[in-house]
């Protein structure tokens, strides 16, 4: 009795100690936690890590940041998916930006009134978040949903509408919905950061050579508001371009003078950013007549500006059979004329893109009598193509002869036997002068730089690519990207956004596009075929290993047990 007594005292004690030391460890680690933050994912695609330059930007917010998600409610698994790529981003954003980062998720079908409801849904139209018709069983009757995928961000007297739905509409739902679960962090941290900037960036769209005017550029001009000060300047009344952080130029159509020239080339020389919207040809749609009509170069004189940054615009126009419609009659029934969309090649649809987070997941661009590009020699400059024609593409070089009646011909995919013909380039690094070493005009413009700043410049064989169109009969904007015969919006919009963003960004959270989320979707055949065996697996596995647990540990506690007796 006297030896028992000692022992279980012990092992009191012992117990005690572990207990203790466990509450010491558990303290010191959450005073460890505390002073030393970090987290752990442990996803193979680090899906839940945030960039650095998502980090900077929520941890320097100076008031707090309301984010509303109309994506709440009874909707599909694919959809529930995105909505919990949303909470979890979302969540990160509050861990680092902390009580300036407010979000809820607001179900847009909840109002009963549908006076009301159809109100409510007309406001978050205005707000810019687009909605989607998803078409569901309920019973036996399949009835269409409105979902509203986006969110409305504000920062203090600000707003903007942010749509979460976005990706290749050519891939599967399930793929388009993991394409915009990627794309989440930057459409909502791209928010945040225009609208927390103190100071906006300026940019120049330019007039001053038959650009496209300011009706014409409207609609991108209001996006882009909502993020810089944009400003439309006459290039031949300014001295200089060098206050303006990007310039924009939509569509010459008159030569540029000396004067002109120089001053975009100094300013690329200092850095500037510039992108261009450039047709080589000339053609106007609306007045080809019954014989069609000769497509001509323009007379820019801009082929020396473009040699010196590495590029050079091919004076031709490209067909491909992935491509816009037009309305064309084909026949009469009775007195009334039948008109029927007819795929019209010359407004190529461009659905391939570079590895480059500018145009990661970007949905196709509608171009209209677009031409090709050509790189040539320039010591330092990176070019990087961007967008391509089909696979099944075909040249026509200048003059071309353009008429409607040749929508009615019979097309083989042998006519079309060029591929991936590239329209738009990236060109990256530090420019040289193409005035510098000329004796006349460093005379004539004393003070001018022959390499200076690193710079961008986006080329892009469409001038047309940019612009938007005006209804008359309703006096409203027609957005850039929509084409009113197919009755569908393209990316033209996403594209020149994500261009100047990508000008623009100095602390690379364009890069944050980048992020790529791997499906793994399960094998539904072998899903079928191992259906039994694995639901034996489940039901049975977990109660033998907790019967085998239960007997070890009753076998170890009497094994314990007889040795101190």
């Amino acid at each position: 009795m006297s030896q028992e007594q000692p022992h279980k005292s012990s092992l009191k004690s012992n117990a005690l100690f572990y207990f203790g030391a466990c509450i010491v460890a558990v303290i010191l680690i959450n005073i460890i936690a505390t002073k030393y933050f970090f987290r752990l994912d442990l996803t193979e695609e680090k899906r839940y890590t945030l960039s650095e330059a998502s980090k900077e930007i929520l941890k320097n917010l100076d008031d707090i940041v309301y984010i509303e998600v109309y994506l709440e409610g009874e909707f599909p698994a694919g959809f529930k998916r995105l909505q919990r790529a949303i909470k979890e981003t979302l969540n990160e954003f509050r861990v680092y930006g902390q009580n300036k980062v407010q979000f809820k998720f607001i179900d847009p079908n909840a109002e009963s009134d549908p006076q009301k409801l159809k109100q409510f849904h007309y406001q978050l139209v205005q707000k810019g978040i687009q909605p989607t018709n998803l078409f569901a069983n309920e019973g036996d009757k399949k009835v269409e949903k409105l979902l509203f995928p986006g969110a409305v961000v504000s920062y203090g007297s600000r707003q903007v509408g942010v749509i979460l739905l976005k990706g290749n509409s050519a891939s599967s739902p399930q793929e388009r919905l993991n394409q915009s679960i990627e794309n989440v962090e930057y459409e909502l941290i791209s928010a945040i950061k225009e609208m927390s900037t103190a100071q906006k960036k300026k940019i120049a769209i330019l007039s001053g050579n038959q650009e496209l005017d300011s009706l014409q550029t409207l609609d991108i001009t209001s996006e882009l508001a909502a993020f810089y000060q944009v400003k439309n300047v006459n290039i031949r009344t300014v001295p200089f371009l060098d206050e303006y952080d990007a310039v924009i130029v939509a569509k010459p159509q008159k030569r540029f003078n000396d004067d002109e020239k120089l001053k975009l080339d100094q300013y690329v020389v200092n850095g500037g950013k510039m992108l261009w919207f450039v047709d080589a040809l000339h053609i106007n749609l609306d007045s080809l007549g019954e014989n069609g009509a000769v497509a001509v170069p323009y007379q820019l004189d801009l082929d020396e500006l473009f040699f010196k940054w590495g590029v050079r615009l091919e004076q031709n126009y490209v067909q491909d059979l992935t491509s816009g419609a037009l309305p064309m009659n084909v026949g009469s029934m009775g007195d009334k004329p039948q008109f029927q969309l007819v795929p019209w090649r010359y407004h190529p649809l461009l659905n391939t893109y570079a590895k480059n987070p500018m145009v990661r997941n970007l949905d196709a661009i509608y171009t209209k009598f677009v031409g090709t590009i050509d790189t040539v020699k320039a010591t330092g400059i990176t070019k990087t193509p961007l967008v391509f024609t089909s696979k099944y593409s075909r040249i026509l070089a200048a003059p071309v002869h353009v008429a409607l009646d040749e929508m009615r011909k019979e097309i083989t995919p042998e006519m079309f036997n060029k591929s991936f013909l590239p329209v738009c380039y990236l060109l990256e690094g530090t420019f040289k002068s193409n005035f510098a070493n000329r004796p006349l005009f460093v005379e004539k413009y004393p003070g001018i730089v022959n390499q200076n700043k690193p710079s961008k410049i986006i080329v892009c064989a469409d001038g047309d690519l940019i612009a938007n169109e005006f209804d008359f009969k309703t006096s409203k904007i027609i957005p850039v990207g929509y084409d009113r015969f197919m009755r569908k919006k393209f990316a033209n919009r996403d594209f020149v956004l994500n261009s100047v963003a990508y000008l623009l960004d100095d602390k690379g959270l364009i890069n944050v596009r980048s992020k790529e989320i791997t499906l793994r979707p399960l094998d539904k055949i072998k899903i079928k075929e191992e259906k039994k065996y694995w639901q034996v697996i489940n039901l049975v596995f977990p109660v033998l290993l907790i019967i085998v647990l239960g007997v070890a540990r009753y076998q170890l506690r009497k094994r314990k047990y007889e040795t101190m007796n």
